[in-house]
């Protein structure tokens, strides 16, 4: 069983950055992909993706404004989030997925981004 937990988010101004945190807890001694996802209005999307050897990929309006991070480590994934706009406005979710229809998700944190 995994547990994760996100932190981070918050109150921003356009143009700001946040740094979005997720600490992963349990049995993670498998190759496994973390990400970031943005959920709004009954939808959710994938921002960015992060393997276990450090490969990343980037969604949509992410590139070039977010970076995804990973410490195996310590179990913790990070997501800096730079030129912030409305439109990133949403609840962003951690997801740790080993494949084989096995993932777990956090339980979120809000992140506002005011014009």
């Amino acid at each position: 069983q995994v547990q994760l937990v996100e932190s981070g988010g918050g109150l921003a101004q356009a143009g700001a950055s946040l740094k979005l945190a997720c600490a992963a807890s349990g049995t993670i001694f498998r190759r496994n992909a973390m990400s970031w996802w943005r959920g709004l209005r009954n939808k959710r999307e994938v921002v960015a993706i992060i393997t276990d050897d450090g490969k990343t990929n980037y969604f949509g309006s992410a590139k070039g404004r977010f970076t995804i991070a990973r410490d195996n480590a310590k179990n913790t994934m990070s997501l800096q989030m730079n030129n912030l706009t409305p439109e990133d406005t949403g609840v962003y979710y951690c997801n740790l997925n080993f494949g084989n229809s096995e993932e777990y998700w956090g339980q979120g944190t809000r992140v506002t981004v005011s014009s």
